[in-house]
């Protein structure tokens, strides 16, 4: 019995409970449903919100008149205290969206929503058919009120939202870890403001973060200043701004067009035109405050100059591509004499504290304060990287680890070109105020022996060269060299380098010009607002290299990539000087550049087929002496290079340039070969570019 009566009890609790339940909420109330049983009363809300809609909405005249027939998407709630409220409408038409909030603003004030007896809102969505349609009465075409969830609201207002995140562009990559693009015409700008006496700057290891220069160089007063005065949005995109230009609190990106349109004329070439038809994107932006990012792809066609096209073709890679055009890549034939050559580029760079940069990427760096680098330079093809910066106190130290290919036949395996890795270090060190001394080490090895990436350079602090000690004498080519930059005052800097790559001291005080004292050095000289004109730059540079610097005794750990240097772009066995004038006013800028060369070149022939020191791909072991080695032995060449530049920036965002130039060059050798002869170049060029890298054609 009384397990009956217990079953009896709990029976009754639970229809009690699940009677009490079903009732626990309720919809809101008009006064004309306050009579109407409980499970009628959504029925008699939906009706009332239907009936006030036909009887009080307007359908616009311009809707009526282009006999628009669709819907009206409204999401609304009533609040706690009974008040309409709407959340979002979608219409084709605005003033249907108008019309539609207008309406919803004269309902009026019923008794809310409750849930166990509480007032509570409620969220709902109803269409509105155009035209409009009756259903308040018609229970069987009611097309009831939709109760919908906070979640689903807010879901389908997401799309939206993103939209009204986005806040007025202000281009936060003036203080970000982007790099600047490195152009020597553009990084001439702000050279002077990173080098006044007294910073803590340090400028040879390039390219630069923005926000390694914005505490020297406004660029936002340089915004401003370049700035040119159009009412229209395509004046805007064509002089001053970025094509597509986005920003929130969380996140930025720009998207540009690449273009490098030119046309020339070579006065030695027997073709009628030079040209380069170059076209592509630009992507970049940033992630919070410390992740940026910039990819860029080029889709090219060109013809250059004679000279320029001989030397594309004697860096020729193993395979059917008949070139590699000197600083962006492989190319293919394209017609009958011009070549195809696409290039892409991105990085991605990090700071995870503030005086740590990390970059991943495919592309160029170069160490330097010159024209030219003696220990990495940007001559060669793009290449992946991995680079690290660290700053603090006096210090800057940068590690470079990078992927390069040595593309000739000789080292090719299965068709497949060799993989060779480069590490490097370089500590830049503010001694005082005025002074700045760098120290340098770099190695090269291939993956002999399955040897691949060797883990023991990825430590950032090791000595390379005893690292090479310990792994063979063969196992790689190891460099050491050494920087140094005195501010002799504001306006004037003096700066050097200095590279070796082999020594023998006994050979030195034998005083034979022995081949292993391989070696060379750069000496500078900046002169910043000369003679007192505000932005001209000149510059003086000396460069000297032995012979067989850069080469190895192991065929493919040359200091090298695609037939290129990673240094400077002669190779070795030559000395030069420069002479360089830059300068800019608003948008006008003018180049020009002087450079009187000797070089030392191999004979190549049946009757001398001697390494004299000129090719870093040569083996050095190929050499006709040993003694009595001096800078332009071989084929003694006499090279003037003479360039003049001048244009206007069209579009500062974009750094989209029109220009015109002239290049005299006269190649003058002591001996004529098939490859090696005398040779006069004038060549005239005209075009439109987006300056984003340095192109050299000075060889």
């Amino acid at each position: 019995m009384k397990q009956i009566l217990v079953l009896v009890f709990i029976l009754v609790q639970y229809f009690g409970n699940a009677q009490s339940s079903s009732y626990s909420e309720k919809p809101p109330v008009f006064p004309a449903c306050d009579s109407i049983s409980f499970d009628k009363q959504q029925k008699c809300f939906d009706n009332q919100v239907h009936a006030h809609i036909y009887n009080s909405f307007k359908v616009p005249e311009k809707v009526i008149r282009e006999n628009y027939k669709g819907e009206v998407v409204v999401l609304f709630e009533v609040d706690t205290t009974g008040y309409f409220k709407v959340i979002y409408v979608d219409a084709v038409y605005s003033e249907l969206k108008q019309e539609a909030k207008r309406v919803f603003s004269d309902l009026p004030k019923i008794k809310p929503a409750t849930y166990n007896g509480r007032a509570t809102f409620k969220q709902y969505s109803l269409q509105i058919k155009i035209p409009l349609v009756d259903t308040s009465l018609d229970t069987k075409k009611t097309n009831d009120i939709n109760l919908i969830s906070k979640l689903e609201e807010e879901a389908k207002q997401e799309f939206d939202k993103v939209d009204k995140d986005l806040k007025a562009f202000e281009n936060k990559a003036y203080n970000s870890q982007l790099n600047i693009q490195f152009t020597h015409s553009d990084y001439a700008k702000f050279d002077r403001q990173m080098n006044l006496v007294g910073t803590n700057s340090h400028t040879a290891s390039k390219p630069f973060v923005y926000d390694d220069v914005a505490p020297y160089y406004d660029f936002d007063e340089e915004k401003e200043a370049l700035e040119r005065e159009t009412k229209t949005w395509a004046g805007q995109k064509l002089w001053n701004e970025h094509l597509v230009q986005l920003q929130s609190d969380d996140y930025w990106f720009t998207i540009d067009p690449v273009f490098d349109l030119e046309v020339g004329k070579d006065t030695d070439a027997e073709f009628s035109s030079t040209y380069n038809n170059t076209r592509g994107f630009l992507v970049q932006g940033g992630l919070g405050e410390k992740f940026n990012f910039q990819a860029s792809v080029f889709e090219s066609q060109g013809r250059f100059a004679d000279y320029v096209n001989r030397y594309a073709e004697s860096l020729k890679a193993f395979g059917p591509d008949p070139a590699i055009i000197p600083g962006r890549g492989i190319a293919k034939r394209f017609k009958t004499d011009s070549y195809d050559y696409p290039v892409a580029e991105a990085y991605m760079s990090y700071a995870p504290a503030k005086f740590i940069n990390v970059q991943f990427g495919h592309g160029k760096n170069f160490i330097g304060d010159g024209y030219r680098s003696l220990l990495l330079s940007d001559v060669a093809s793009p290449h992946p990287f991995l680079k690290l910066n660290t700053k603090f106190w006096k210090i800057k130290y940068t590690n470079t680890w990078m992927w390069l290919k040595d593309v000739r036949p000789e080292v090719t395996e299965d068709g497949a070109f060799l993989t060779k890795y480069m590490a490097n270090h370089y500590l830049s060190w503010n001694v005082s105020k005025r002074f700045n001394l760098g120290l340098f080490e770099s190695v090269i090895w291939t993956d002999s022996n399955s040897r691949g990436f060797d883990v023991n350079y990825l430590n950032p602090i090791i000595f390379y060269r005893a690292i090479e000690f310990e792994t063979g004498q063969d196992a790689g080519n190891a460099i050491m060299g050494a920087t140094a930059k005195y501010k002799w005052n504001d306006n004037i800097n003096l700066y050097s380098q200095f590279v070796l790559d082999e020594f023998s001291l006994a050979d030195v005080k034998a005083g034979e010009r022995s081949w292993k004292n391989k070696f060379g050095y750069q000496l500078g000289v900046k002169y910043f607002n000369a003679f007192k004109v505000e932005n001209l730059l000149l510059q003086f540079e000396y460069n000297r290299i032995r012979p067989y610097t850069y080469s190895h005794n192991t065929i493919a750990t040359n200091y090298g990539h695609n037939n290129q240097s990673m240094a400077h772009l002669w190779g070795a066995n030559f000395s030069e000087a420069i002479f360089i004038g830059r300068y800019h006013y608003k948008r006008w800028f003018a180049d020009a550049k002087l450079i009187f060369g000797v070089r030392g070149l191999d004979f190549n022939d049946d009757t001398d087929s001697f390494s004299y020191g000129g090719d870093i791909y040569k083996n050095y072991n190929d050499r006709p002496f040993d003694s009595g080695v001096e800078v332009g032995q071989g084929i003694k060449t006499n090279i003037f290079n003479g360039n003049l530049q001048a244009g206007y920036v069209v579009n500062p965002a974009s750094n989209l340039k029109i220009f015109t130039d002239i290049t005299v060059r006269n190649f003058n050798p002591d001996a004529t070969t098939t490859t090696t002869f005398k040779n006069n170049t004038v060549w005239f060029n005209f075009g439109i570019r987006t300056d984003l890298f340095n192109w050299y054609f000075d060889y």
